[in-house]
């Protein structure tokens, strides 16, 4: 059986503050777009994963596919699975490809074994792997609050939009960008910011993360100052980078950020 993981982008991100745990509690906007990964499962005499494409740093037993099968397997007691995945949502990129991977491999399993599991369950076991996890489970646009794991359904609806996402050649990781950023209170809540009119938002919605990781990569700064030269509405970082993604109302003409750049377009 096969799955076509998705990725997500950020629609501004507000660090809050920090908690107790170690976290952060933040608010942000998740969307999903149209970059995915191919996750195959097969019943196998013994529990194996194997990837293609772009190369998936860490150890295998890391990998979160491979903890999700071990966090079901204790109370589903499931058979060995053969676990593929061909890897084309860049890596390091703030676009959840991970979280999603792992997310997917939940549902899969789910149908695959005839398990029984509603979201709200399978929201539950993603809770358990990463923040960003159980949103991939809905898959629909989201308030996300408290670390990112919490979620109020919203009306965003960007299909009369184009889309465009660029990954320049740069690796942000997470624990650089936590360092640069001051976590503060907002003025006013991003759920209340993303009901305005897009051509408003470059005003308003902000991503916290961008101060920081634009001094230390200039060159993000320069993607995102090149949607907008090319007509975006709407640009910022997706996450804590290094993508960029830029809404556009037509296909724009982005000729003059192919070089090193990956490009997906329009989403």
């Amino acid at each position: 059986m096969i799955i076509f993981p998705n990725a997500k982008i950020n629609i501004g991100l507000n660090v809050i503050e920090r908690r107790a745990d170690g976290y952060h509690n933040l608010e942000t906007v998740f969307y999903p777009v149209k970059i995915n990964d191919a996750l195959e499962i097969i019943r196998a005499d013994e529990l194996s994963f194997q990837s293609s494409g772009l190369e998936i740093p860490g150890r295998v037993e890391d990998n979160l596919c491979i903890k999700g099968y071990h966090l079901l397997k204790k109370d589903f007691g499931l058979p060995p699975v053969k676990i593929h995945l061909h890897k084309h949502i860049p890596i390091g990129a703030g676009l959840g490809g991970g979280s999603a991977d792992a997310a997917f491999f939940i549902r899969l399993l789910n149908q695959e074994f005839e398990l029984g599991l509603t979201d709200m369950q399978m929201i539950a076991y993603a809770r358990q792997l990463g923040a960003d996890c159980p949103f991939f489970i809905q898959n629909k646009p989201v308030f996300a609050f408290d670390r990112g794991d919490e979620f109020e359904p919203i009306k965003l609806d960007l299909s009369n939009y184009k889309i465009v996402l660029v990954m320049p050649p740069v690796h942000v990781s997470t624990s650089e960008a936590y360092r640069g950023v001051k976590p503060a209170p907002v003025k006013q809540s991003l759920m209340e910011l993303i009901n305005e009119p897009i051509k408003e938002w470059k005003n308003h919605i902000k991503n916290d993360f961008e101060n920081s990781v634009f001094k230390n990569h200039p060159e993000i700064r320069g993607v995102k100052a090149a949607l907008y030269e090319a007509g975006a509405i709407y640009a910022s970082m997706s996450g804590s980078g290094a993508s960029v993604f830029g809404i556009f109302e037509e296909t724009p003409d982005l000729s003059g950020l192919e070089d090193d750049n990956q490009i997906f377009s329009p989403l």
